[in-house]
């Protein structure tokens, strides 16, 4: 597995050598780009005052200023900024995993310690963090800006999820519901949701993935597929609900 970062993590006086990997991947079919005759289109990246392509190695970062002028940043410049979190994921504090909005949750990295010398404080750090039963909270600075992340232990190992900061969650404006429901309604959600407990959500797979590879399969041998119905919205939430209990525990 190829690292992504290399740098430290500071918890207190205690600097833990690590290196970040991606800790999750995308398996599913992939889809390119096609005009209507099924030729690839392809994405090529042209200087405009040169008109001409370009390589990657050509490429920099740029800050254009209100006058026009672009100050151009080399790779170098970047790996070179006065900011400590460059190398450093400093641990700020703790909290429980509970005091972590959920929405502000972003990627997940596997933290794994880098050399001889990282192998006892990562282990105290990964057995503290699962006695404590909280989240470390630190800064990074990844892919060309400051992250803010929570580290949490699993399966013996440090895993560094990044996060959102708060002013980057969006307020749901007037999309909250004010309709008034019953008790009786509740109590049926509530019987119903105690029937449908206990999901593996290791046991759940990609069902459009599947249906994906159908449609293609459809298409090449000049089938056509028919489409799922919509659901209707219940009229009567009562005897919805207590139909929907009675499928449960009939499963």
């Amino acid at each position: 597995m190829r690292s992504m970062w290399s740098g430290y993590v500071s918890f207190g006086l205690v600097t833990i050598p690590v290196k970040l990997y991606a800790a999750t991947e995308d398996v599913r079919t992939p889809l390119h780009e096609v005009h209507t005759c099924g030729s690839r289109i392809r994405h090529r990246r042209v200087c405009e005052r040169e008109d001409r392509e370009v390589t990657q190695e050509e490429i920099r970062r740029g800050w254009q200023a209100p006058d026009g002028e672009v100050v151009v940043l080399g790779a170098g410049d970047l790996e070179h900024l006065p900011l400590p979190t460059l190398k450093t994921a400093e641990v700020l504090g703790f909290v429980d995993d509970g005091d972590v909005d959920p929405l502000m949750y972003d990627r997940p990295y596997w933290a794994g310690p880098a050399g001889d010398a990282a192998q006892r404080p990562y282990a105290l750090l990964v057995e503290a963090l699962a006695r404590h039963g909280t989240v470390a909270v630190c800064k990074v600075a990844l892919r060309t800006r400051e992250r803010l992340a929570v580290l949490r232990p699993r399966h013996g190992m440090l895993v560094l999820h990044t996060l959102r900061w708060p002013e980057e969650i969006r307020d749901p404006g007037d999309l909250t519901s004010s309709a008034p429901v019953t008790d009786r309604e509740l109590q049926l959600a509530e019987v119903l949701m105690d029937a449908l407990a206990g999901v593996d959500i290791g046991d759940l797979r990609d069902e459009y993935a599947v249906a994906l590879e159908q449609l293609i399969v459809a298409k090449v041998s000049g089938r056509e597929l028919e489409a799922d119905a919509e659901p209707e919205p219940a009229v009567d939430l009562v005897a919805a609900l207590e139909r929907s209990i009675r499928d449960a525990r009939g499963r």
